[in-house]
């Protein structure tokens, strides 16, 4: 079975994002797409001959198909294994276990994230490196140039490979292991929590919860841990079976696109603990009774409460958010002496704080959070973290929040998305806001001074690597923030996001809803940026 050597020519766009490269299925499916990124994967990642490679996705429509003609390519450029999760099968974090686990030289992960999926919807494809997480802008960036000079690729005649059976076969020289895509996961995750306190928690009657999987790869991964191995009911997990198209719904762990379990956490009779996690499973939405915990907020009681948990019981390193974040995290490093990071969005940026030993945990407020357990973000992790912890400390959800908040006071928090808006228009917000920057410090707007206002940069502190153009800050004397960026995990038009945040030290104004505690800034960013003016939205699309 000889490799053949297949004539194309560059496709326009193949750049990758912060996530991958994503576009609709129908762009990936016409003839040659998928290769030449591929192939610009084979021709740049030199470790990849005679090297592993772990492969896999989460469920959507097209990742079969995938599937097949990357272990094709794979055989034809030289890989001499490849993992790959059973059914097509791998979470985004499990990638990144397996890749760590097994020392292999890389993964490709399938997924466009919380994009909707379908035949009419979104793909994605990314590599991750030897380390476990996503590649960095060099390696990207490579990716990239190939792509635009690229003539042929290489691929082997043979029939498909049997996805649905555990095992290995052969490709040409190549050996393909089909593999349990849940064991090594959950081995992981069983290390680092009390799992005999999380079954107590269950086994008690008085502690009711659901998690939606949301029909994604996650239901998988938690029917085994949650009911199988802590003895949650049966049903505890909801939507469980992975689809093609995640049930025809938005697999985005949020207010918004997870209405059925928010709603079972309202009332007196409403669930104590309710969890989500989008198509890939690396985002996570964390729900009380009648309380929704933001993810800002999240990251901040899990570093302040870590030493509660097995793998995390000799306390932790440091701490690192994403610009938009709130700074909540930041007066948990300060209070427990450690070092914190300001980085801009985008996973990849943790990895080399992470690999430098310099941080422990790390989050974004885009519904991800995780540690140095893996080089992903992670939605079940974080889960079976805040399980621990109310095993633990026998509170609720809003008790332990609160808790901390009369701590260390409150950092009020909202998100509000502009999806689908004109490229073009979105842009010339952005570049209206850098005209207006060098002016504003000092400048009072409304009853806010202006402290400071930039287009973020980033200085990596391992390899000096610069990062430019991260997203439009305005912060305010005592703390306040407006942030603006435009969002590349979209796949049409451009996603304008807009965050606001207020510190607020006195517990007796703790109870006040984010968006009226936040409404005079909000009214600033909206005035300032000329939202509605340029992009014809006068209300977001989502608010989280």
């Amino acid at each position: 079975m000889e490799p053949k050597t297949i004539k194309t020519t560059p496709f326009a766009g193949q750049r990758p994002g912060t996530s991958g490269l994503r576009k609709k299925v129908r762009v990936f499916a016409q003839p040659h797409y998928l290769e030449n990124f591929v192939q610009s994967i084979f021709d740049t990642q030199d470790a990849l001959a005679g090297g592993s490679l772990v492969v896999g996705g989460d469920g959507r429509y097209y990742n079969r198909e995938a599937i097949q003609t990357i272990l094709r390519m794979a055989a034809a450029n030289g890989v001499a294994r490849v993992l790959v999760g059973q059914g097509g099968i791998l979470s985004t974090p499990a990638v990144s276990c397996l890749i760590r686990k097994y020392k292999t030289q890389g993964g490709i992960v399938l997924s466009a994230s919380h994009n909707p999926g379908g035949p009419e919807e979104d793909f994605g494809i990314k590599f991750n490196v030897a380390s476990g997480g996503p590649a960095p802008e060099s390696v990207t960036e490579a990716m990239f140039a190939r792509t635009q000079t690229i003539d042929t690729y290489r691929s082997l005649d043979c029939p498909d490979t049997d996805l649905d059976q555990l095992g290995t076969v052969q490709i040409g020289t190549m050996q393909v292991e089909v593999i349990d895509p849940v064991a090594d996961y959950a081995a992981l995750m069983e290390s680092l929590f009390d799992f005999g306190a999380i079954e107590a928690l269950f086994n008690s009657g008085l502690f009711k919860l659901r998690f939606d999987a949301m029909h994604a790869v996650t239901g998988p991964y938690a029917i085994e841990i949650l009911e199988n191995r802590l003895g949650a009911s049966p049903g505890t997990v909801m939507n469980g079976v992975p689809l093609p198209d995640f049930g025809g719904h938005h697999p985005d762990p949020n207010l918004a696109h997870a209405q059925e379990l928010v709603h079972l956490c309202h009332g007196t009779d409403g669930l104590d603990f309710g969890a989500a996690s989008d198509g890939d499973g690396d985002r996570n939405m964390i729900l009380g009774k009648e309380f929704f915990v933001t993810p800002s907020d999240s990251l901040a009681v899990l570093a302040a409460n870590a030493h509660l948990t097995p793998g995390y019981k000799h306390g932790i390193r440091g701490i690192a958010r994403s610009m938009p974040t709130s700074q909540a995290a930041d007066r948990v490093a300060e209070a427990m002496g450690i070092e914190s990071f300001e980085t801009p969005t985008g996973w990849k940026f943790f990895g080399n704080l992470l690999d430098a030993g310099r941080i422990t945990l790390c989050g974004e407020e885009s519904f991800g959070t995780g540690s140095d357990h893996v080089r992903e973000k992670d939605g079940l992790w974080a889960v079976l973290f805040w399980l621990n912890l109310l095993a633990v400390r026998k509170q609720s959800v809003a008790e332990i929040v609160t808790e901390h908040w009369r701590h260390f006071g409150r950092n009020f928090y909202t998100r509000h998305d502009y999806e689908a808006v004109n490229a073009e228009a979105a842009a010339g917000l952005v570049n209206h806001l850098n005209v207006l920057l060098p002016a504003l410090p000092g400048k009072r707007l409304g009853a806010y001074t202006v402290a400071y206002a930039d287009d973020f940069a980033y200085t990596d502190p391992i390899d000096g690597s610069v990062s430019k153009h991260q997203g439009i800050r305005i912060g305010f004397e005592g703390g306040a923030r407006i942030v603006l960026r435009l969002s590349g995990t979209g796949t049409e038009g451009a996603t304008l996001r807009v965050y606001v945040e207020s510190y607020e030290p006195d517990p007796t104004k703790h109870h006040q809803d984010p968006q009226d505690a936040l409404a005079p800034l909000i009214r600033i960013a909206r005035d300032l940026a000329q939202i509605e003016e340029r992009t014809g939205r006068a209300e977001p699309t989502v608010i989280t």
